[in-house]
């Protein structure tokens, strides 16, 4: 049913067309003119601004009356495939793990790229970021490129690649300044961990913003938090040289970009060009960072 040319409100967001579909049936049955409206995959159901009261009423005792049937969980529209920033994760990753062993340009890469607390507080914040593409071992490296590699998928798929790489470079260097900032001036630590929890944030904030606004069920809108906090403590607690703080100061920083973009919803869709230009500028941070790590002034014992 089409509604006349006139002010509209929307009344229903869904993620599955069924979903919003039912709703119409509702509207339909009631005589409520309605359209339905698709962007980014979410549809959301609009009336007149004159009918938006009675069809909120319509709406809520139909969910009233189906409260005890089982639900269909909102499905959250992707963006895109996500492997392009998998694949450049991986080769940042490895790219630097073949530098450092063979001590290219005579330089000691893991001495003047590992976070060290003291000195980032003395103002070389570049560790912060350098720290995340260091390792100590083939192990460390392999499991942080699988795991990163998995969670930076889902978040590229839910924000586009470049956005979500980017944001995961944000927030993990942000986690390692948190955590220098609150540990003792001598600590130290490498590791692209802080950037898979930070990416772990992302995706488990965004995911529960989200489904917030499309009116999920309220244990399915908690779930994906909920579910981002278990596997902090699943994969960010166990081994002995884990920096467990980091791990959690990533996951926090993660939270906060994270819900910020499912709060913003649909204006963080953005065009492919700009998801390029965007996983661009995270490779440029992480070169610079690496450039003033690797400046004379900045290579000191530590």
């Amino acid at each position: 049913m089409e509604i006349r040319q006139q002010p509209v409100e929307a009344v229903y967001h869904s993620g599955t067309k069924k979903d919003c579909r039912s709703r119409a049936l509702v509207l339909e049955a009631a005589g409520i003119g309605y359209e339905v409206r698709e962007k980014a995959g979410e549809r959301t159901l609009v009336v007149a601004a004159p009918d938006a009261a009675r069809a909120r009423a319509e709406l809520d005792a139909y969910a009233q009356e189906n409260r005890d049937w089982p639900t269909v969980a909102a499905t959250l529209p992707q963006r895109a495939g996500g492997w392009g920033g998998v694949v450049g994760y991986a080769a940042v990753l490895l790219l630097v793990a073949i530098i450092e062993h063979q001590d290219m340009f005579g330089f000691d890469w893991f001495i003047a790229g590992k976070t060290h607390a003291g000195l980032i507080r003395q103002g070389q914040w570049w560790r912060a970021a350098t720290a995340l593409s260091l390792h100590v071992d083939l192990p460390h490296l392999v499991a942080n490129i699988v795991i990163g590699g998995l969670i930076g998928l889902f978040a590229g798929q839910l924000l586009g690649s470049g956005l979500a790489w980017v944001s995961i470079l944000i927030a993990g260097a942000a986690g390692n300044l948190l955590n220098a900032w609150i540990r003792q001036p001598g600590h130290t630590s490498v590791g692209a961990s802080t950037a898979v929890f930070a990416a772990l944030g992302i995706v488990a904030a965004y995911a529960w913003k989200r489904q917030r606004h499309m009116q999920a069920p309220r244990l399915a809108r908690w779930a994906p938090l909920v579910g981002g906090v278990v596997l902090l403590g699943y994969l960010g607690t166990g081994g002995a040289r884990t920096d467990v703080l980091a791990h959690v100061t990533g996951f926090l920083s993660g939270v906060l970009l994270g819900a910020l973009y499912g709060k913003l919803g649909d204006r963080v869709v953005l065009a492919a060009r700009v998801q390029f230009l965007l996983g661009m500028s995270a490779l440029a941070v992480l070169a610079l960072a690496w450039t003033l790590a690797l400046a004379p002034h900045a290579l000191q014992p530590s």
